[in-house]
């Protein structure tokens, strides 16, 4: 037996599951399991991985400055106290690992993103997941569960797979409770679908140990090269810095992502789709006698029965060449997760929905 051990926390973590992307005996599959933007990409970005992929053989600029100036210009931000990362995953590795170690404790609630365990475990810190409260985040449950081992709280919101959103109001009250030494974390990634919602920049503008993360996956459509950002006070930025890889991001990926912070135009197009098809999927849903709660992201969680319920749902979407994510692992067993998708697909999805209902 081997003498090489790996650092705490390693083996603790259970690897992460992807949406499925594939199904047998299918041609025209309808893939709605990973809440991707069924609009694809802005056709701004793509001409700009066409014009930056000529420059492959040149090292991409460390600095990010464009692309930051052009997200500070969007949201109206300070630029400098903008980090870029590969997606927000990477964010939020870093600033677990510039602030947390073994003997710390990262909080977050049980609905929460599944990765929060995963780099917890990396950092070789403890995990405490805390009670959700009708499916929102409990701002008092979590206060209750803060120690003096407490080094960070990580919320999702909008909540993923809940679609949730806890009201600013109540996300302040978090912030100004928490010990001035523990950092909450505001992760975002679906704040360009929550109306009205700024995804926790005005507590990062004001607040010292509030950090707020955001993604270029979602309403973007660029998952597929894994962008994503981090926004937060300028001392905490500069100790984040120090451990990011200068050449994390690629020069193909700085130029699609500053193209579509750019391309406003096609923001507002796929907030307003799906805005309109998620209406229309949720009242389906509750028409069909089954429960889900009014979501702010670009997903509708559907809460059958129970889990055997559940399942023989998920068959009939297969059988309809439609795949959706069941998220036991998320503390759904009864759940199914469906991406919003355009008109079309919202079609498919309602008929085999009502197909099921009403002959399964």
């Amino acid at each position: 037996m081997t003498k090489i051990k790996p650092q705490p926390g390693i083996m603790e973590i259970a690897l992460y599951q992807g949406g499925a992307s594939q199904l047998p005996g299918h041609n025209d599959v309808l893939k709605l399991s990973s809440n991707e933007n069924p609009l694809g990409p802005p056709s701004s970005a793509m001409k700009a991985v066409a014009e930056a992929a000529a420059q492959l053989h040149r090292y991409p600029p460390t600095d990010h400055a464009e692309l930051r100036a052009a997200i500070a210009d969007l949201w109206s931000l300070d630029p400098e106290r903008i980090l870029c990362g590969v997606g927000s995953d990477e964010v939020l590795q870093i600033v677990i690992q510039a602030y947390a170690g073994v003997g710390d404790e990262i909080i977050f609630t049980e609905h929460g993103f599944s990765m929060y365990p995963i780099l917890t475990h990396m950092a070789g810190a403890t995990p405490v997941c805390v009670p959700e409260k009708n499916r929102v985040v409990d701002v008092d449950t979590v206060l209750a569960a803060v120690t003096d081992k407490t080094r960070l709280v990580l919320i999702t919101n909008p909540g993923n797979p809940t679609g949730t959103v806890l009201p600013e109001g109540e996300l302040e009250r978090l912030a100004d409770a928490l010990p001035a030494d523990v950092i909450l974390v505001i992760d975002g990634a679906y704040t360009e679908y929550a109306e009205g919602f700024d995804g926790g920049a005005a507590l990062a503008e004001t607040r010292p140990n509030v950090l707020m993360t955001r993604t270029f996956s979602k309403v973007y459509g660029l998952g597929g090269l894994r962008i994503g950002w981090g926004y937060g006070p300028q001392e905490m930025i500069d100790v984040m810095r120090r451990i990011r890889q200068p050449f994390n991001l690629s020069g193909v990926q700085l130029a699609a992502a500053e193209a579509a912070a750019k391309d406003r135009d096609w923001l507002r197009t796929c907030v307003d789709l799906n805005a309109e098809q998620r209406s229309r999927l949720t009242d389906a849903v509750r028409q069909l006698g089954l429960a889900c709660d009014d979501s702010s992201a670009n997903f509708v969680l559907v809460r059958c029965a129970d889990a055997a319920e559940a399942d023989a749902a998920d068959q009939a979407f297969k059988a309809a060449g439609i795949l959706i994510r069941r998220v036991p692992g998320y503390g759904f067993p009864e759940g199914l997760r469906i991406t919003v998708g355009d008109a079309r697909q919202t079609d498919r999805v309602i008929a085999a929905l009502t197909n099921w209902r009403t002959t399964g």
